[in-house]
């Protein structure tokens, strides 16, 4: 296995050279549906024995395929119920306390006329007007496009 990128982070950065086999694909697709499925339980649906499983799933993190486990909360109760998809032209890098604002929930390098698309969740359209006139303010913001999300047809971690 090859790692390159940070060695000081286990997730982004990394280009993995790994090979998954079936079993690891099953093992993963039910931890996706369930990161706290018991060992037990993984190893009945799959017909793997529960210390394979243990093993492939140590392998699995040790390797960086899985980054970490973590839960998916309901957006209305949780109080993120107003969600924005932002495309953005930058010029030159953008600050620390814009990438690491914790409405900022996804952030990708595209490529075209825009330079990144951003999701971000918020409380309510108030609270995303004060956050979006406050960001286009930065000068490394050239340029915006905002869409607000009107139903959540499927929301995937």
């Amino acid at each position: 296995m090859r790692r390159q990128g940070n060695p000081g982070k286990r997730t982004g950065g990394w280009a993995l050279d790994v090979t998954l086999d079936e079993k690891d694909h099953s093992i993963l697709n039910l931890l996706r549906t369930d990161s706290r499925m018991p060992i037990r339980d993984i190893a009945k649906k799959t017909g793997i024995r529960p210390s394979t499983v243990h093993q492939r799933i140590q392998r699995l993190r040790t390797s960086g395929v899985i980054e970490k486990f973590t839960i998916k909360v309901n957006n209305k109760a949780f109080g993120e119920n107003f969600i924005v998809f932002m495309l953005v032209t930058t010029e030159g890098e953008l600050t620390k306390a814009f990438t690491e604002d914790h409405r900022l929930k996804e952030m990708f390098g595209i490529t075209g006329e825009y330079d990144l698309l951003l999701k971000f969740k918020f409380k309510d359209v108030n609270e995303f007007n004060e956050y979006i006139i406050s960001a286009r303010k930065q000068a490394e913001i050239k340029k915006t496009l905002t869409m607000v999300v009107t139903t959540t047809v499927k929301e995937e971690l």
